[in-house]
Order: C-alpha cells, then sequence, then structure tokens
C-alpha cells in the first residue's frame, strides 16, 4: 500500500491527526492506518486496545462524524483501520476546514474555502443574493439587448416587459433579492460591488515594458462586445485583400476563437479571486490570463479532448447560453483549438498557473510560412501554389493542402488572394475545370 488521497499512515495516535480524519470526510473519504510507517510497512501500536475505546469518542465530540475503527493484526503486530467516510456536510476541526489532495491534507482559506462551502451547500458563488442591490440598478438596454439576442432559444422573453418577472423567468432572484448573477450580467455598474470584474487589455512589447493598455468596465454580456471592438480595432493587425469587388479582413487570429475565449473566461471567473481578465497581445503571441478555479472532472489535459460542459458559475453560464453567445456541450475550448487550425496557425496553450488559467494563442506556426504575403528565404505558400499548378492545372484544394503542409481553407484563402491580384484564374466549373497560372513573380 502507498498513501494516496484516500489512504494515510500513521505509526502512533497524535489528536493532531484528527485534521487528516477532517480532510478524508470533507474530501471522498478515506481510511487512516495506525501502525504503519510512511512506506506502508506494518510496525504495530502497543495501546491498540485503548484507543479502540477512547477513539470513537473523542472523534465524534471533535468533530461530529461517526467513523469505523476496526483492531487488526497482521505478523504478531496489531494496528487499526479507522474507516471515514464522505460527509455531505462541511467538518471542522479546531474552527478550520481542511481537504485531502493526492496524499496531503490541505487547509482551505480565501476563496478555496468559500468555493467549498458553497459547493458543500448545493450552492455556486453566483447564485447567492445580494441584498443590497436593488432593481433600478439594472441596465434596461442591456436587458433589451439580451431579449433581442435570445429571441431564437426563448421566444416568449421577447414579449416579457414586466423586468422583475424576466429576471425571475431567468432564474436571477432567489425570494426577494436579485443573485450575483444579475448584477455581473445586467448592472449599470457591477464593479460597484465586484471591483474585479473588469478587464485589462496591453500591447506588450516584452514581458515588462507595456506600450499602451485599456480598461473595460460595465456588465459582463457589453464587455464581451467592448473587448471584441478595442481587440479589432486598436490591438490586432488586419491584412487586407480582395475578391473582385469585395473587401476581405482578415485578423492575426481567428475572431471567433478570440471571443469565444473571452467569453468562457468571463464565464468560467472565479469571482471570488482579486484578479481580473488581462489579455496582453505581442508580436508574435496573445495571452489571456484569468483567476480561475478549475473543476477536477475536467483538468486542463482535457481541454483539447471532447468533455462534459462543466461551468464555474452555471447560473451565469445559463443566460449566456439563451442568448446564443455558448453552447452547453462542452465544446468551447475544442472550437478553439479548431478555428485556429483552420486559420493555419498553430494549436493554442491551455496551463494553470497561480490559480490562473492562461490561454495562449500563437502566430504562424514555425513550420510554415510566418506571412503569406511576405517575402522570406522559404517559398511563400503562394509561391508554392502557383509552382504547383503550372505543373499540374487540376489540382484540388484538398490536394493542394497536403503537398504544401497547410489547412485546407489556408489553401482556399491563398488562392482568392492570388485571384484577387490577378495572378490565377480559374478555368470551367470545379469538377471539370482547370487553374491558369496568370503571372509567377510578386
Amino acid at each position: 500500500m502507498i498513501e494516496s488521497q484516500t489512504t494515510e499512515f500513521k505509526q502512533i495516535w497524535k489528536d493532531e491527526y484528527l485534521k487528516t480524519v477532517c480532510a478524508f470526510a470533507n474530501t471522498d473519504g478515506g481510511v487512516l492506518y495506525v501502525g504503519f510507517d510512511d512506506f506502508g510497512n506494518i510496525v504495530g501500536i502497543e495501546n491498540s486496545k485503548k484507543l479502540i475505546e477512547t477513539l470513537p469518542n473523542k472523534i465524534n465530540n471533535r468533530l461530529g462524524i461517526i467513523v469505523d475503527i476496526i483492531l487488526k493484526e497482521q505478523a504478531k503486530k496489531n494496528y487499526l483501520e479507522i474507516v471515514i467516510k464522505k460527509t455531505y456536510a462541511p467538518i471542522s476541526y479546531n474552527g478550520k476546514f481542511y481537504l485531502r489532495s493526492g496524499s496531503n491534507t490541505i487547509e482551505l482559506n480565501g476563496s478555496n474555502l468559500t468555493n467549498f462551502l458553497l459547493k458543500k451547500y448545493g450552492k455556486t458563488w453566483d447564485d447567492i443574493p445580494e441584498e443590497k442591490f436593488t432593481l433600478d440598478e439594472i441596465d434596461l438596454e442591456t436587458i433589451e439587448k439580451f431579449k433581442k439576442l435570445s429571441k431564437d432559444r426563448v421566444p416568449d422573453i421577447e414579449k416579457e416587459d414586466n423586468i422583475e418577472q424576466l429576471l425571475r423567468k431567468l432564474n436571477l432572484y432567489d425570494g426577494n433579492y436579485l443573485k450575483r448573477a444579475a448584477i455581473l450580467l445586467f448592472a449599470k455598474n457591477p464593479q460597484k460591488y465586484y471591483i474585479q470584474s473588469h478587464s485589462k487589455i496591453g500591447k506588450f512589447l516584452n514581458d515588462t515594458e507595456i506600450q499602451s493598455s485599456d480598461i473595460v468596465e460595465g456588465n459582463l454580456l457589453n464587455q464581451v462586445d467592448k473587448i471584441m471592438d478595442i481587440l479589432r480595432l486598436k490591438y490586432l493587425k488586419a491584412y487586407i485583400s480582395y475578391e473582385g469587388m469585395h473587401r476581405r479582413e482578415r485578423l492575426e487570429y481567428p475572431f471567433e476563437a478570440l471571443r469565444e475565449a473571452v467569453i468562457n473566461a468571463l464565464i468560467h471567473r472565479d469571482y471570488t479571486n482579486t484578479s481580473n481578465l488581462q489579455i496582453k497581445v505581442f508580436e508574435n503571441k496573445l495571452i489571456m490570463y484569468n483567476g480561475a478555479t478549475l473543476s477536477t472532472e475536467v483538468p486542463i489535459d482535457k481541454f483539447d479532448k471532447p468533455h462534459q460542459s462543466k461551468p464555474f458559475n452555471p447560473t451565469m453560464a445559463n443566460i449566456f447560453y439563451k442568448c446564443g453567445y455558448i453552447e452547453n456541450w462542452g465544446r468551447g475550448t475544442n472550437n478553439i483549438i479548431k478555428q485556429c487550425l483552420d486559420y493555419d496557425l498553430p494549436k493554442p496553450k491551455f496551463e494553470y498557473e497561480w490559480t490562473a488559467l492562461v490561454t495562449t494563442f500563437f502566430k504562424a506556426d514555425q513550420k510554415t510560412d510566418q506571412k503569406t504575403d511576405q517575402k522570406t528565404d522559404q517559398k511563400s505558400t503562394k509561391e508554392q501554389i502557383l509552382e504547383i499548378l503550372e505543373i499540374n492545372d487540376k489540382m484540388t484544394r484538398e490536394s493542394l493542402a497536403e503537398k504544401i503542409g497547410v489547412s485546407s481553407s489556408a489553401i482556399k484563402q491563398h488562392i482568392a488572394k492570388l485571384q484577387s491580384e490577378g495572378r490565377l484564374k480559374r478555368v470551367g466549373g470545379r469538377k471539370e475545370g482547370s487553374w491558369k497560372v496568370l503571372n509567377t513573380k510578386e
């Protein structure tokens, strides 16, 4: 046997081990063996019969729980097996709360303690009522915006003119008081109650030198649009191309992937954390830092795989779903990855450090050209397309993508640019037609 989240070894009994019993009860239950060394080797105990008599009452009196204590023998040595079941009410020892994390017993404090207590009572942070907040502080323009956005998924909501009834239908009331979710989603000034609920955007020359910055305040439904507008208009480059008379604008990163990441960050933020959403834009990458507490059911290594939806703030997530901002299928991170790969960009990186989820978007993969319209030492993707089509004018997009090593959607975008530049022409239909290279020099 080895020590784990549900197993602990002690050579002798000490009353301070009551915090280990407390931690087992607050987590998944477990077994505390008394009479073993740290490596799981039996050493035996001398006062086993006395402990059998005294420990049940001591644990019950100090922790308020009943455990099973079994006297066992192995190699002519006695030991105790203390079996602790998981409790559904929070258990404290000397006024402090403990959990098991791996083979360690840790004391809870701050936001971790708050979230633990809420979870034990079947509540989440955004579902708690805020007695000081009044209906007069609701932003009516945001309400109207929500009604228009949600008419497809909640058709009747558009006809509801009574604001209180509308918010009650959205489960944003607890008795006579509005919930925290209502403040963050619809308040005129949610930062009055939760100052950390604003977001920051900055342009960085390096890790320490900042060129410009913006602070985005207001409710979350409006923050989404504000953040995306600021990124698009001020912080990200856009490459312009033309398809005939139609102007095409392509951002450095896929707009929908960034928007999905921003929405996910606002929904899954741990608002007991005093940090805010921070978006750092560098020359070669974009990083989002978001204070969060990850679900044990969806660890960071599952973000790039299909997984269930486990929003940290489910009440707020339900509103974002109703207005069409998200899907309740746990596909957010998968969509972000797919959109970046389809954009011919590297797979984003998801990391968890210092109680923050860090999402990093990268520019062009080092294995491909940095920019399709920039001359490099290697031949650009566009030049490779022209050379291949000169030899085989019936090559499909899929075949070009496989030969050059980029995505099919990237080939489509490059071909559109070549056509708008007058360097490539399609002769005939999609199935029977062919390509005609008009000019092979940039």
